[in-house]
Protein backbone atom coordinates (compact mmCIF):
# COMPACT_ATOMS: atom_id res chain seq x y z
CA UNK A 1 0.00 0.00 0.00
CA UNK A 2 3.03 2.18 0.68
CA UNK A 3 4.02 1.71 -2.67
CA UNK A 4 0.80 2.32 -4.20
CA UNK A 5 0.15 5.65 -2.59
CA UNK A 6 3.80 6.68 -3.45
CA UNK A 7 2.75 5.86 -6.89
CA UNK A 8 0.01 7.86 -7.18
CA UNK A 9 2.06 10.82 -5.46
CA UNK A 10 4.67 10.37 -7.87
CA UNK A 11 2.39 11.69 -10.63
CA UNK A 12 0.67 14.15 -9.20
CA UNK A 13 3.65 16.13 -7.95
CA UNK A 14 4.94 15.95 -11.94
CA UNK A 15 2.10 17.74 -12.69
CA UNK A 16 2.21 19.97 -10.34
CA UNK A 17 6.29 20.88 -11.61
CA UNK A 18 4.84 21.05 -15.26
CA UNK A 19 1.85 23.44 -14.30
CA UNK A 20 4.40 25.43 -12.38
CA UNK A 21 7.14 27.73 -13.99
CA UNK A 22 10.76 27.37 -13.11
CA UNK A 23 11.52 29.34 -9.32
CA UNK A 24 13.25 31.90 -10.98
CA UNK A 25 10.49 33.19 -13.62
CA UNK A 26 7.49 33.87 -11.33
CA UNK A 27 8.55 36.05 -9.22
CA UNK A 28 9.98 38.13 -11.86
CA UNK A 29 7.04 38.30 -14.18
CA UNK A 30 4.91 39.38 -11.44
CA UNK A 31 6.85 42.13 -10.20
CA UNK A 32 7.58 43.32 -13.46
CA UNK A 33 3.99 44.83 -14.05
CA UNK A 34 3.88 45.86 -10.48
CA UNK A 35 7.03 47.38 -10.52
CA UNK A 36 5.99 49.74 -13.55
CA UNK A 37 2.84 50.14 -11.52
CA UNK A 38 4.50 51.54 -8.53
CA UNK A 39 7.18 53.45 -11.08
CA UNK A 40 3.95 55.01 -12.45
CA UNK A 41 2.61 56.08 -9.65
CA UNK A 42 5.91 57.80 -8.28
CA UNK A 43 5.90 59.93 -11.42
CA UNK A 44 2.71 61.53 -11.35
CA UNK A 45 2.78 61.86 -6.88
CA UNK A 46 6.14 63.76 -8.47
CA UNK A 47 4.16 65.61 -10.97
CA UNK A 48 1.65 66.48 -8.74
CA UNK A 49 4.01 67.49 -6.06
CA UNK A 50 5.39 69.94 -8.97
CA UNK A 51 2.28 70.93 -9.58
CA UNK A 52 1.34 72.10 -6.07
CA UNK A 53 4.48 73.47 -5.69
CA UNK A 54 4.24 75.92 -8.34
CA UNK A 55 0.18 76.63 -7.53
CA UNK A 56 1.52 77.28 -3.68
CA UNK A 57 4.17 79.53 -5.10
CA UNK A 58 1.83 81.17 -7.15
CA UNK A 59 -0.60 82.19 -4.57
CA UNK A 60 1.89 83.74 -2.64
CA UNK A 61 3.47 85.52 -5.32
CA UNK A 62 -0.51 86.81 -5.48
CA UNK A 63 -0.61 87.15 -1.76
CA UNK A 64 2.82 89.15 -1.47
CA UNK A 65 1.23 91.26 -4.12
CA UNK A 66 -2.35 92.09 -2.91
CA UNK A 67 -0.38 92.52 0.36
CA UNK A 68 1.90 95.58 -1.08
CA UNK A 69 -1.43 96.55 -3.09
CA UNK A 70 -3.12 97.32 -0.14
CA UNK A 71 -0.19 99.05 1.87
CA UNK A 72 0.63 101.15 -1.49
CA UNK A 73 -3.10 102.16 -1.59
CA UNK A 74 -3.27 102.84 1.56
CA UNK A 75 0.02 105.37 1.48
CA UNK A 76 -1.41 106.97 -1.91
CA UNK A 77 -5.03 107.64 0.21
CA UNK A 78 -2.86 109.49 3.03
CA UNK A 79 -1.14 111.33 0.64
CA UNK A 80 -3.97 112.64 -1.43
CA UNK A 81 -5.80 113.64 2.31
CA UNK A 82 -2.78 115.75 2.76
CA UNK A 83 -2.36 116.98 -0.49
CA UNK A 84 -5.82 118.55 -0.36
CA UNK A 85 -5.62 119.09 3.13
CA UNK A 86 -2.09 121.67 2.06
CA UNK A 87 -4.12 122.71 -0.69
CA UNK A 88 -7.03 124.02 1.22
CA UNK A 89 -4.58 125.55 4.02
CA UNK A 90 -2.50 127.28 1.27
CA UNK A 91 -5.68 128.61 0.15
CA UNK A 92 -6.72 130.32 3.34
CA UNK A 93 -3.40 131.59 4.30
CA UNK A 94 -3.55 134.78 2.61
CA UNK A 95 -6.72 135.49 4.27
CA UNK A 96 -5.09 134.33 8.08
CA UNK A 97 -2.55 136.74 7.21
CA UNK A 98 -4.74 139.93 6.31
CA UNK A 99 -6.88 139.28 9.16
CA UNK A 100 -3.52 139.32 11.14
CA UNK A 101 -2.93 142.83 9.90
CA UNK A 102 -6.00 144.53 9.97
CA UNK A 103 -6.03 143.60 13.81
CA UNK A 104 -2.11 145.15 14.43
CA UNK A 105 -3.62 148.34 13.36
CA UNK A 106 -3.77 150.46 16.87
CA UNK A 107 -4.88 153.92 14.88
CA UNK A 108 -7.42 152.49 12.00
CA UNK A 109 -10.77 154.32 11.83
CA UNK A 110 -14.33 152.41 11.63
CA UNK A 111 -14.43 153.29 7.79
CA UNK A 112 -10.81 151.68 7.52
CA UNK A 113 -11.38 148.37 9.75
CA UNK A 114 -14.48 147.73 7.29
CA UNK A 115 -13.03 148.50 4.11
CA UNK A 116 -10.13 146.26 5.30
CA UNK A 117 -12.71 143.34 6.40
CA UNK A 118 -14.90 143.67 2.88
CA UNK A 119 -11.83 143.02 1.70
CA UNK A 120 -11.00 140.42 3.25
CA UNK A 121 -14.40 138.86 2.61
CA UNK A 122 -13.56 139.18 -1.28
CA UNK A 123 -10.54 137.41 -0.47
CA UNK A 124 -12.78 134.54 1.21
CA UNK A 125 -15.09 134.46 -1.69
CA UNK A 126 -12.13 133.95 -4.32
CA UNK A 127 -10.16 131.30 -1.94
CA UNK A 128 -13.49 129.52 -2.20
CA UNK A 129 -14.29 130.08 -5.94
CA UNK A 130 -10.65 128.25 -6.20
CA UNK A 131 -11.41 125.91 -4.33
CA UNK A 132 -14.67 124.86 -6.35
CA UNK A 133 -17.02 125.65 -3.09
CA UNK A 134 -20.23 127.92 -4.13
CA UNK A 135 -22.92 129.48 -1.83
CA UNK A 136 -25.89 128.14 -1.51
CA UNK A 137 -29.43 129.68 0.05
CA UNK A 138 -30.52 132.94 -1.62
CA UNK A 139 -33.19 135.18 -0.72
CA UNK A 140 -36.11 134.11 -3.15
CA UNK A 141 -34.65 130.91 -3.80
CA UNK A 142 -37.08 127.69 -3.85
CA UNK A 143 -36.84 125.62 -0.87
CA UNK A 144 -34.52 122.21 -0.99
CA UNK A 145 -34.29 120.47 2.11
CA UNK A 146 -31.44 118.40 0.68
CA UNK A 147 -29.27 122.35 0.76
CA UNK A 148 -31.30 123.98 3.40
CA UNK A 149 -32.26 123.70 6.69
CA UNK A 150 -35.77 125.46 7.34
CA UNK A 151 -35.03 127.15 11.45
CA UNK A 152 -38.39 129.51 11.09
CA UNK A 153 -41.41 129.70 8.85
CA UNK A 154 -43.52 133.06 7.98
CA UNK A 155 -46.76 133.45 6.25
CA UNK A 156 -46.03 136.39 3.41
CA UNK A 157 -48.88 136.80 0.56
CA UNK A 158 -45.86 138.69 -1.72
CA UNK A 159 -43.63 135.48 -1.54
CA UNK A 160 -44.60 132.15 -3.68
CA UNK A 161 -44.67 128.58 -1.72
CA UNK A 162 -41.18 127.44 -0.15
CA UNK A 163 -39.24 130.33 -1.21
CA UNK A 164 -37.16 131.47 1.47
CA UNK A 165 -37.33 134.45 2.80
CA UNK A 166 -34.45 134.82 4.87
CA UNK A 167 -31.06 133.60 5.08
CA UNK A 168 -29.58 133.30 8.46
CA UNK A 169 -26.42 131.33 7.57
CA UNK A 170 -25.42 130.97 4.66
CA UNK A 171 -24.42 127.30 3.42
CA UNK A 172 -22.24 125.62 0.85
CA UNK A 173 -20.98 122.85 -1.49
CA UNK A 174 -18.35 121.39 -3.29
CA UNK A 175 -19.08 119.85 -5.87
CA UNK A 176 -22.30 117.80 -5.27
CA UNK A 177 -21.55 117.32 -1.86
CA UNK A 178 -23.11 119.77 1.00
CA UNK A 179 -19.92 121.13 2.84
CA UNK A 180 -22.90 122.72 5.30
CA UNK A 181 -27.02 123.52 4.94
CA UNK A 182 -28.02 126.95 4.74
CA UNK A 183 -29.51 128.13 7.82
CA UNK A 184 -33.47 129.80 6.55
CA UNK A 185 -36.19 131.26 6.92
CA UNK A 186 -39.15 129.64 4.42
CA UNK A 187 -42.43 131.52 3.54
CA UNK A 188 -45.61 129.70 3.05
Amino acid sequence: MKQEKEQEKAPQEEQRQEAAPPAGEEPQAAASPEKEAASQDREALEKLQKEFDQHKQQYLRVLAEYDNFRKRTAHEKDAIYNNAVSDTVQAILPIADNIERALSQENASAEDMKKGVEMIEAQIKSAFEKLGVTEVGQVGDPFDPNLHNAVAHIDDENLGENVIAAVYQKGYKLGDRVVRHAMVQVAN
